[in-house]
């Protein structure tokens, strides 16, 4: 059998699991959240481990804040195998200290590399794709399916960007919600809040008709060119986007 420890989902469970694990020297053969169903094969351990957020400044002094950030992208990543390969990572990282990251030639090393870069890249994109939409009672709301869990990174963003505007963003492919009040911004679940049926303003349908008919007409027929446009722009993220929703 092989066995499969269980944290809690959320960041800080996972590196103090990661942490207990190389204390008591367990032989780790994968970590899973609480959510994952194991196969047949597969023995589940539930430990019971109290979260320590000392160990965020811990891993900050110990290897730099750079490397903190490099984790914590590759656990907001979507990556199949993201909490063993944080594991190896981490034990290496104890061993080589701030110098673990020009250790490139340790996979562990070069995959938080590219998934951190992965990520990082998307969330990049998704400032300028992410479109906002005007509800009645002037609130900005738009959604999003991205393909990792950046609605944190995004929601930093547009506290500051939009900092005067009352603001939700939906992660619709997660249920779950950003809300900003002007001061702050609460990440919550779903089904912990309700819209009410807002509608969209009267500006916003005729914001959207003047846009789409500019969009058209600055387009030249004889220029276009799908391919280099979905370089720029993936077709994933046309749902939300405006000018080229109708097109799917």
């Amino acid at each position: 059998m092989k066995n499969v420890y269980m944290y809690d989902g959320d960041f800080l469970s996972l590196l103090n699991t990661i942490v207990y694990l190389l204390k008591n020297h367990l032989q780790v053969e994968n970590i899973k959240n609480e959510n994952y169903n194991p196969s047949l094969f597969e023995n589940t351990i539930h430990l019971s481990i109290p979260k320590q957020e000392i160990i965020i400044e811990q891993i900050v002094s110990s290897f730099g804040s750079f490397v903190l950030r490099s984790m914590y992208d590759v656990f907001l990543s979507e990556e199949e195998n993201k909490e063993i390969i944080l594991y190896y990572f981490f034990r290496n990282a104890l061993k080589y200290r701030h110098k673990i990251m020009y250790h490139r030639n340790l996979k562990c090393v070069s995959e938080v590399l590219r998934i951190s870069a992965f990520v990082r890249h998307e969330i990049h994109k998704m400032k300028g794709f992410l479109r906002f939409k005007e509800l009645e009672k002037n609130i900005l709301y738009a959604e999003m399916e991205p393909t990792n869990d950046i609605l944190f990174f995004l929601s930093l963003h547009f506290r500051k960007r939009l900092k005067s505007e009352f603001w939700i963003i939906k992660d619709n492919k997660r249920k779950i919600l950003s809300i900003y009040d002007k001061k702050k911004f609460v990440i919550v679940k779903e089904e912990e809040f309700q819209l009410q049926n807002l509608k969209e303003s009267k500006e916003e349908k005729n914001i959207k008709i003047l846009w789409k008919t500019f969009y058209k007409t600055i387009g030249i027929k004889e220029r276009k060119n799908d391919r280099c446009r979905r370089n720029f722009m993936p077709k994933k993220y046309w749902k939300y986007i405006t000018e080229v929703s109708e097109e799917l």
